[in-house]
């Protein structure tokens, strides 16, 4: 009579992918402990469960190699260009005194008072800089007699040579803007005109509520994402650090604005995914997913733009900016606008894809390339459905006031989109959402060939096996 059999108290393990009897209990930094599959730490298993702290990145030299042999140069290319193209600083112009090219100072509203509108126009210590006459805070307001009751409010300036002068606005009860007692506002200064007519109301001071929400923001994203939070707002940042100091100042001095945009967006790219991320293999892939995603942004954003004639100078800004400096290619800053506006959601798609398949590697080894991709792709279509969505309506909500004009105007759809204003708009979110669209699968496929092609080396020496662990190797 033989012995009853006992199953084994762990199931055998599957085939793994690293040759060899068995894998030591490894304490890398980059990979989790024990084997391929998760569940022993020798070939005979030992205790099953799994030390994984982190996300495992590829260890195998060549594939150390294969991407360096393509990010180091790449990054190598970016230091030169900011080296070459870094500007002396801001350049100087005399001021215009049109639109936000005029010295401004802060002011504080003393006392606001009731008078007749319709002696708004005549009253004694009105400011008719300000508009209609000085009838008017708001910039632009139609002049027109009004029935019922102004307000004349009595401005203090704060700052600046004329510190302590005092003058008076008269706000209609149409206008958008009323000045409260008390509020904090910001001031026009025109040093050549009459001494009565150099100050005017140009906007309220929300520097408070500004930043009272930035704080809100970064205190969310310390708590919520603790030191991957802390990692994200010096990258953050950095990113603006990037845009003021060397992307703005290098187009104002005459660079030319797609070579700047290019070489500040891969800067910001590098510094903030492998800041946030870490410096590992799967940070490179998407690195890599995102490089060729923006190139092709790139390339097809320059062929539309100049195949549907679109000069980049549309309004007031973009002409005024025209008009001071008139080296600058605007078409070319149009389209550097949608690099660097493409860049942000480029990064949260590759990132996602990449740790997306290096999760399904970990969950199954023994899954090739072939399959990581089809169950990645899988993932990233969802993906798309709510990027894109989300691009569209972002880029529709900031010109919506203009499309509410076309509407008023009652112009056909087809005018409406043909139109300069609106066909920039289209060509930006239509030439950023093919990016972003095709940075799946090709971030998807570089993850799944670098994570299916990792063949970390074997240890010289076997550590000696667990009890009964050459018999159920024996049997796999």
């Amino acid at each position: 009579m033989t012995a009853p059999q006992h199953p084994p108290p762990f199931p055998p393990a599957e085939p793994s992918p690293v040759p060899g009897p068995g894998r030591p209990h490894r304490h890398d930094s980059g990979e989790g402990h024990g084997s391929g599959d998760g569940r022993a730490h020798g070939p005979g298993g030992g205790h099953g469960h799994s030390h994984s702290h982190g996300p495992a990145a590829p260890v195998s030299r060549h594939l150390r190699r294969l991407i360096a042999a393509v990010l180091v140069p790449f990054t190598a290319a970016v230091v030169v260009g900011l080296a070459v193209l870094w500007p002396d600083g801001l350049p100087t112009h005399p001021r215009s005194g049109v639109g936000f090219d005029r010295q401004t100072q802060q002011a504080t509203v003393t006392t606001v008072t009731d008078m007749p509108c319709a002696s708004a126009n005549t009253a004694p210590g009105t400011d008719p800089a300000s508009g209609s006459g000085g009838t008017s805070t708001t910039e632009g307001a139609p002049t027109r007699q009004q029935a019922g009751d102004c307000k004349k409010a009595t401005i203090r300036v704060d700052t600046g040579t004329g510190k302590g002068r005092t003058f008076t606005e008269i706000v209609r009860p149409d206008q958008s803007r009323q000045l409260h007692q008390g509020e904090k506002v910001v001031v026009a200064y025109e040093p050549s005109a009459p001494r009565d007519l150099q100050y005017s109301v140009t906007d309220v001071n929300r520097s408070f509520p500004m930043a009272l929400l930035a704080g809100i923001f970064a205190v969310a994203v310390v708590v919520v994402g603790r030191m991957r939070g802390v990692m994200a707002l010096i990258a953050l940042t950095v990113s603006f650090l990037i845009l003021s100091l060397f992307i703005l100042p290098a187009i104002l001095q005459g660079s030319n604005p797609l070579l700047v945009a290019v070489i500040g967006a891969s800067a910001i790219m590098l510094i903030a995914l492998y800041l946030c991320h870490g410096l590992s293999a799967r940070t490179s892939v998407a690195v890599l997913g995102t490089l060729i995603s923006l190139s092709l942004i790139g390339v097809l954003g320059s062929l539309f733009m100049g195949w549907a004639a679109l000069t980049g100078n549309t309004d007031d800004n973009t002409g005024l900016i025209h008009g001071l400096y008139p080296h600058i290619d605007m078409s070319g800053l149009l389209l550097a606008g949608v690099i660097i506006g493409s860049l942000g959601v480029l990064d949260d798609v590759t990132v996602t894809q990449t740790s997306a398949v290096w999760e399904l590697h970990e969950a199954n080894p023994s899954m090739g390339w072939r399959g990581l991709y089809r169950a990645g792709i899988r993932i990233g279509r969802d993906h798309i459905a709510s990027v894109v969505n989300t691009l569209v309506l972002a880029y529709a909500g900031a010109a919506l006031p203009l499309l509410l004009l076309f509407s008023i105007a009652q112009s056909s759809v087809t005018t409406v989109a043909t139109s300069e204003l609106v066909a920039e708009e289209v060509v930006r979110t239509l030439v950023g959402s093919i990016g972003l669209v095709a940075s799946v699968p090709v971030t998807t496929a570089l993850a799944a060939l670098v994570v299916s092609a990792d063949r970390p080396a074997v240890t010289a020496a076997a550590p000696a096996p667990a009890r009964g662990g050459k018999r159920r190797r024996r049997k796999r």
